[in-house]
């Protein structure tokens, strides 16, 4: 079982810069690739970046490609994403998910078998 609770949600004016950190709880962490997906009013879920669980390769939605940099710290059993030049469209409720497989970076919500509670971002135009 894995536990998953986010953090650094906020309010930002646009151009600016927010880091999301997602600590696990669980000994299965370090072996399992980490995804962050965000929930926007009146869109599905969507998916924003992943990681395997090296944090050797990552994969990025075209959206936040150049963006948004995910990362993982195993040491730590936390994830995080640094998300730059924020745009009012970033908008959501932020998710960290992980999944069973160790290098599959899926970006599908129904391939990820733990979820956190979710942080808010809000970016102003």
């Amino acid at each position: 079982q894995v536990q998953l609770v986010e953090s650094g949600g906020g309010l930002v004016q646009a151009g600016g810069s927010l880091r999301l950190s997602c600590v696990a709880s669980g000994r299965t962490f370090s072996s399992s690739a980490m995804g962050w997906f965000r929930d926007a009013p009146g869109k599905e879920r969507e998916f924003v970046a992943a990681v395997t669980w090296s944090g050797g390769r990552t994969n990025y939605a075209d959206s936040v490609k150049g963006r948004f940099t995910v990362s993982r710290d195993n040491n730590k059993n936390t994830v995080y994403l640094q998300m730059n030049s924020l745009k009012p469209e970033d908008t959501a409720a932020y998710y960290c998910a992980g999944s069973l497989n160790s290098n599959f970076m899926s970006v599908f919500p129904r391939e990820y078998r733990y979820w956190g509670q979710g942080t808010q971002v809000t970016v102003s135009s």
